[in-house]
């Protein structure tokens, strides 16, 4: 009989010691108290938390726009007749992105009242267009996508572990990418300019909401806004 109590004693003591001392089991808990509860503690304890999606830039889409017009008689020629569209691209007319940026122009002067398909040699004006990009923020590398802190805790009732994580899949964001347009209306008789304005936004690369088609369409679309008045410099959310 003693030998049973004798080991009833000793089991009793070790379930004592694997509640208290084991770091498994045994974490930091309220004022006065312990708690088994391996996910929650006010100081450290153990704690996951789930990352996939970031907060958006406020820079993505936003337009900022420019314009401004020739006082006097000649601008009264603005928004119709024929007129000629040409487009650079970083400097260079021989872009393959080119014709994607001049197109979303003709489409914004046949709008205005302009006539882009009249006969070879006909006089009127001339829509230079000049598309500038460049890196604003450079793309970001490669990380490791769990991270976090852990905490060993020594007390006279035994000893504790804290383990805070964080997991982030979420993939590296591209560069991100600014795009402007500067375009110039020009008599072509004289060679007065007549109308000028600039509109500029910051997209994300790799973005499947700003293609290059989305863009030239929006920047061209925001620069014509108030075509042919002139304005003072706008701001156009996305």
């Amino acid at each position: 009989m003693q030998t049973l109590r004798f080991l009833a004693a000793t089991a009793l003591l070790s379930s004592a010691t694997l509640a208290t001392g084991s770091p498994a089991f045994a974490q930091p808990g309220g004022p006065g108290g312990w708690t088994s509860d391996p996910w929650r503690s006010p100081a450290l304890g153990r704690s996951s938390s789930l990352s996939s999606r970031r907060g958006s830039d406020a820079r993505v889409g936003k337009v900022n726009v420019a314009t401004f017009v020739t006082q006097g008689d000649a601008a009264k020629a603005l928004g119709h007749g024929p007129v000629d569209v040409s487009a650079l691209l970083n400097g260079d007319p021989n872009s393959i992105e080119g014709p994607t940026y001049e197109a979303a122009i003709v489409s914004e002067l046949v709008s205005a009242g302009y006539d882009t398909a009249h006969p070879e040699g006909a006089i009127g004006q001339s829509a230079v267009l000049r598309v500038t990009t460049s890196v604003v923020e450079p793309a970001e590398g490669k990380r490791n996508p769990v991270s976090g802190e852990a905490m060993v805790g020594v007390s006279n009732r035994g000893t504790s572990t804290g383990l805070a994580l964080n997991f982030d899949f979420s993939k590296p964001r591209g560069a991100l990418l600014s795009t402007r347009f500067d375009l110039r209306i020009l008599d072509q008789a004289s060679g007065e300019t007549l109308w000028e304005g600039r509109a500029d936004i910051v997209t994300r690369d790799g973005d499947d909401d700003w293609t290059e088609q989305d863009v030239a369409s929006r920047l061209a679309r925001e620069l014509f806004r108030r075509f042919p008045q002139g304005t003072s410099i706008d701001a156009y959310g996305p």
